[in-house]
């Protein structure tokens, strides 16, 4: 383990700015107002790829649904799904409401309380088992996201890339012979604080900070070299037909596959178009064919007047066509889909996605 080569009084000081600092400024978030584990929970995986002012109303209008950790294991995915409709990344929820069922069926409702535990749940990391158990049960280790990355990067000058798995082991040392082992849990989430005020990644005020008298780069003038991080590829584009089918029964809503994106989410069925050939009218006629073959029945596909929609994940970005159109209420036997009418589309938990498909189609209102 890499020795801080701090001693005990600068440690002390560093402590106590970091914290006296804390408890003057911090902010009034609505998941700080007490220590329950499963209120960390639900704000830490809704914070993940969110932004706070985000995450906010989300939160609240979550927790008054399912105001417990009971509530939510015992909840229809569908109704969570659906809580979770707008935040996009439904394989948080999914991996949330499978803790909660852990929690409930595993434990008898009482919590793990050691990071190492925690881990054990699922979609739990080593950065929301630090939260948890450092905030909620007072375990002085370290909660390490992008923010204490940059925050101990600057204060330390770290060279090391930290997109590299192996980068987190020489930042838990580090801060882990800082954090204080009193307030473990305000210790991390001052840290949190601080890097998205002072020592943010865009525009910071390092010269304004409460632990400006212990940051390396800001006294060697280099804080915008830091953190060192490898630049991620740009999103692969995929280019996609969406076929919006409507009948009298409503729209032709198909329900993806259980893994992969957007797993067991609604929308209008997708023709993968890499896999077409010739010309534009050439790719509607295989669209339509494979449909048809898919369906068992055929429908008379037009392109839609409507603009591209494209929508970027984190690895990929879908450029989707809208192709239209019409036909009877034919049965859905064959295929994992439901014709939803148009005044119960808001009952169905909607990625963002389809929601572009569907004001594309309404001419982006």
């Amino acid at each position: 383990m890499e020795k801080l080569d701090w001693p005990p009084t600068k440690i002390k000081a560093f402590r106590q700015a970091l914290l006296n600092w804390y408890d003057a400024e911090k902010r009034d978030l609505p998941w700080r107002r007490d220590h329950d584990p499963y209120h960390i929970l639900i704000s830490e995986t809704m914070l993940q790829q969110t932004q706070v002012a985000t995450v906010i109303p989300y939160y609240e209008r979550f927790l008054a649904q399912f105001p417990t950790v009971k509530a939510l294991a015992a909840a229809p995915e569908a109704a969570v799904m659906k809580a979770w409709e707008g935040l996009g990344y439904y394989s948080r929820a999914r991996r949330l409401q499978q803790a909660a069922q852990q929690v409930v069926r595993d434990y008898g409702g009482q919590w793990p309380t050691t990071a190492a535990e925690l881990q054990a749940l699922s979609g739990i990391g080593p950065y929301t088992a630090g939260a948890i158990a450092s905030i909620a049960f007072n375990e002085a280790v370290p909660a390490i996201d992008g923010n204490a990355f940059r925050v101990f990067a600057r204060l330390f000058c770290i060279e090391d890339d930290i997109a590299k798995p192996q980068t987190r082991g020489r930042f838990e040392a580090l801060i882990g012979q800082l954090i204080d082992p009193e307030r473990p849990g305000d210790f991390n989430q001052a840290v949190m604080d601080l890097g998205s005020s002072y020592m943010r990644a865009k525009d910071p005020d390092p010269a304004h900070s409460p632990v400006v008298a212990f940051d390396q780069s800001y006294q060697t003038n280099r804080v915008l070299d830091f953190p060192v991080k490898t630049k991620k590829p740009r999103p692969k584009v995929v280019p996609y037909f969406a076929l919006a089918i409507e009948s009298p029964a409503g729209w032709l809503l198909e329900q993806r596959p259980n893994s992969g994106m957007l797993a067991d989410l609604w929308m209008f069925p997708l023709v993968a178009r890499a896999e077409l050939e010739g010309d534009l009218d050439a790719q509607i006629a295989q669209a339509a064919a494979q449909f048809a073959a898919e369906a068992g029945i055929a429908v008379e596909l037009q392109l839609a007047d409507a603009k591209l929609v494209k929508h970027t994940f984190t690895h990929q970005q879908w450029q989707l066509t809208l192709l239209t159109a019409a036909a009877p209420a034919f049965d859905l036997a064959v295929l994992p889909a439901r014709w939803v009418p148009a005044a119960k589309l808001a009952a169905v938990a909607l990625p963002t996605v389809q929601k572009k498909l569907f004001k594309a189609l309404n001419g982006g209102k």
